[in-house]
């Protein structure tokens, strides 16, 4: 039995080895917890690739790095947009881990491009559609970034009806509730990775981390902003740990989950977690996967001809 290695309390990105020679790719990385990765990265050696929306933020960005990296243009909420960006990951060297932390919180109503709910549509079907694009570029990890807010998603019976009304916000619409629904959706995705990677023996381990309660641009232009969040909840610098710790720290094993030591998972340096059980059902998984190829058009059995 292969055993998971303990990550020593008290982590920081101070732990980091050097990262020299290394590629990663991280998308949303012009903001928040995906702007503190790269720049935490870059410091370390290693070789960073960044998506954003568009050249102003790219721009943005690459200022705070302090270093000039590589930046994709791509827009999660429109299929059209991240098969353009896929098709140039696919024309570049591989990427030894590739980071999935784009996403929006809580938003008014609207929907993507092709018809989804905006928070299902850019933080689980746009993710979906981009990893199964560049499935072949990823050598050895695919870490996404979940949040503490899955333990409130729901997709009904979790049958492939409900998955799909719930894609599609069929119904009333409720900011929170869809937003724990997407957030649901990257730890089943991680899951059903995991299961089709050893099946597949696919190169690439699938893992997820979360942030706690961090103090991020989302809570800023989400809707999502109060006076708690402002003052208590912990800084980027720390609600990143997970996240760098899922993509750098050394003998993690596929499906791990990654989250702050402290109460509730609210604040503190990384450890191993657990995602409520409904996470890691694998019926209710593999008919999301179904659900997002149909949704998407991108099958992963056949990623580079999709």
């Amino acid at each position: 039995m292969i055993t998971a290695p303990r990550i020593p309390a008290g982590w920081t990105e101070a732990n980091i080895a050097d990262q020299s020679g290394r590629r990663f790719l991280i998308t949303g990385a012009t903001s928040g917890l995906g702007l503190a990765a790269a720049r935490a990265l870059v410091a370390k050696g290693a070789d960073v690739t960044i998506t954003a929306r568009n050249e102003k933020k790219a721009a943005q960005a690459i200022g705070v790095i302090g270093k000039p990296v590589p930046a994709i243009y791509m827009d999660l909420s429109d299929l059209a947009s991240v098969r353009k960006a896929a098709a140039e990951v696919n024309a570049l060297p591989k990427f030894d881990v590739v980071a999935l932390n784009a996403g929006v919180m809580v938003p008014p109503f609207s929907r993507t491009a092709d018809g989804f709910e905006l928070q299902m549509g850019t933080n689980h079907l746009g993710h979906f559609a981009f990893a199964g694009l560049i499935r072949d570029r990823i050598n050895e990890r695919l870490v996404s970034q979940a949040s503490q807010a899955h333990r409130m998603g729901s997709f009904g019976d979790g049958t492939i009806d409900d998955i799909r009304a719930v894609c599609m916000c069929e119904g009333k619409y409720s900011a929170w509730g869809q937003y724990g629904a997407s957030k649901l959706a990257n730890l089943l995705f991680s899951a059903q990775v995991e299961r089709l990677r050893l099946q597949n023996k696919w190169s690439f381990i699938p893992l997820t981390a979360h942030p706690g309660w961090t103090n991020t641009s989302l809570f800023r232009t989400g809707g999502a902003a109060s006076l708690p969040t402002r003052y208590i909840a912990q800084k980027v610098e720390m609600g990143v740990l997970p996240l760098l710790a899922a993509m750098t720290f050394p003998g993690l094993i596929g499906n791990s989950y990654i989250g702050p030591n402290g109460i509730g998972e609210m604040r503190g340096t990384p450890r191993l977690t657990r995602p409520r059980s409904l996470a890691l059902d694998p019926i209710i998984a593999a008919n999301l996967w179904t659900v997002s190829e149909e949704l998407t058009g991108v099958s992963w059995e056949n990623s580079r001809h999709a």
